[in-house]
């Protein structure tokens, strides 16, 4: 009886990935070497800048970050670096954030839905798609000058205060927050769009020979599919509108302090009414302001860059816990 030769189940490890890249580099031309170099080189730069930037406002902000400076309100006087602290931007801050990433999600997801899954008529597709693209390269301080001339029409004269004789103000949270809004719209909808098109088209495929209709595959199948796309649009979108100083400036007002209206309804009386930013606060009080108190522009600064870390975490959290959720 014969015996077939018995295989040694170990087998000998396979190059570690830094020695494969040493042996496809060693037939590399020189020119492709030097262009691997500067790719490495322009990526440890990026890096460095990075570091160096956080490292920055680590330094200077901490110093002078304290409970007092964040609990406390700001209050005018002539020397800002000894009088009131942060709070109304910070409130203020959430508030845009708030506004404008409820705006922007359903009308970028919504978008990029019809768009990648419908897209009849073609041409209205490609519009739709131009329109996002140019929005997204056009300068805030455009988005909101346009805004102001709009929103200061007696139309939409009750998002505001309205002066002696009838005239619009047009500066409040609402109208602030809905023009925030679209500097985070082509970030969530170009995130989901491009997550729609890597989904494999057997998915769809799958849920149609299940008897399930378009809108039900979009609602069970496609957008848990790309939620964590959806949330890392969002994450970047919340970033850009607590970073936009222009929109906050012309069409919040940047006041130093949170001036809601006077009237029956405390509530639309905040959103009615102006306000700041940490943005616009780190601006006025920058020495190039007129606040003049570069301590405090160093704390709302690093406070401000603490914030946008933190609410990059939380979408991240959030969506992962949806995930692993149990699946209904």
């Amino acid at each position: 009886m014969s015996s077939l030769p018995v295989l040694s189940p170990h087998r000998p490890e396979a190059p570690g990935r830094l020695a494969r890249a040493r042996e496809e580099l060693g037939g590399w031309r020189l020119v492709d070497l030097l262009a691997y170099g500067a790719a490495w080189a322009a990526g440890l730069m990026l890096t460095f800048i990075a570091l160096a930037l956080l490292a920055f406002l680590a330094i200077k902000g901490v110093s002078f970050l304290s409970l007092d400076l964040i609990t406390s309100r700001p209050e005018p006087g002539i020397d800002q670096s000894k009088t009131g602290g942060i709070l109304d931007p910070i409130i203020g801050t959430f508030v845009m954030i708030t506004i404008g990433i409820a705006v922007a999600t359903p009308l970028g997801v919504g978008s990029a839905l019809w768009v990648v899954e419908y897209g009849k008529p073609t041409w209205l597709a490609r519009a739709v798609e131009s329109a996002i693209e140019v929005v997204a390269g056009m300068p805030s301080i455009v988005i909101a000058i346009f805004g102001l001339a709009l929103v200061q029409e007696h139309l939409f004269a009750w998002f505001s205060f309205t002066g002696e004789g009838g005239a619009v103000y047009g500066r409040s949270f609402v109208n602030a927050g809905v023009a925030m809004s679209l500097i985070a719209l082509p970030l969530v909808f170009g995130a989901t769009r491009e997550a729609l098109l890597t989904v494999p088209s057997h998915m769809r495929e799958a849920s149609y020979a299940l008897g399930k209709t378009q809108a039900e595959t979009i609602r069970r199948v496609l957008l848990p599919s790309v939620r964590s796309n959806i949330g890392t649009g969002m994450a970047l979108g919340m970033g850009r509108i607590a970073g936009d100083t222009a929109i906050v400036v012309i069409l919040l007002g940047a006041s130093l302090r949170l001036q809601p209206l006077e009237s029956a309804d405390p509530v639309t009386n905040f959103f009615r009414g102006t306000g700041s930013t940490l943005t616009s606060f780190v601006y006025n009080n920058s020495p190039a302001g007129e606040g003049n108190a570069p301590d405090k522009a160093y704390a709302a600064g690093f406070f401000l860059l603490l914030i946008v870390i933190l609410l990059n975490f939380a979408v991240s959290a959030v969506l992962k816990r949806g995930e692993d959720g149990p699946a209904k």
